[in-house]
């Protein structure tokens, strides 16, 4: 191999953008790396990507979980009975699709009355009323996802 090949090599590499070329021959081994600035390109641009909390798996919660019922001050000055989720899962208001609601907002409710039930990792998870009373709000939507701790119902106490 002459002086004039490798001048073409040389070339092929910087129109090629080239970082590394090797040649090897019966009785010639040839190897061209390029260093410094020219080697150099800038990392690929890196849009700034939210954090997102990682999911809370359905299970024994570390600590005890809060009691289902809450009394709260409401705009009328009336006490009324918060019940909320114990678990993290699907709300669903009937035991089947297209089955009768448990309970509808203004019917009488009677403690330990199924109102809707949770289904959480494939198990239906009965949530019951903790006193009775008339069932004043739904929050929570047919299908929908809730979370720990979040409102499901308001029972005006009896």
């Amino acid at each position: 191999m002459d002086l004039d090949e490798i001048k073409k090599i040389l070339e092929l590499m910087r129109e090629h953008e080239l970082a590394e070329f090797e040649l090897e021959g019966e009785s010639t081994k040839l190897r061209l790396r390029k260093h410094g600035p020219a080697q150099w390109t800038p990392p690929p641009a890196v849009s700034p990507v939210p954090y997102i909390a990682p999911p809370v798996a359905a299970g024994i919660p570390a600590a005890p979980p809060p009691p289902t019922h809450v009394l709260t001050p409401e705009s009328e000055d009336v006490d009324l009975a918060i019940v909320k989720s114990p678990i993290v899962g699907t709300f669903y208001r009937s035991p089947e699709p297209g089955a009768k609601s448990f309970a509808e907002v203004g019917q009488m409710v009677h403690k330990g009355q199924v109102l809707c039930i949770i289904e959480a990792m494939k198990l239906m998870n009965e949530i019951n009323a903790e006193c009775d009373g008339e069932l004043v709000k739904a929050y929570v939507e047919n299908g929908q996802a809730v979370q720990y701790g979040e409102r499901l119902f308001a029972v005006k106490p009896s």
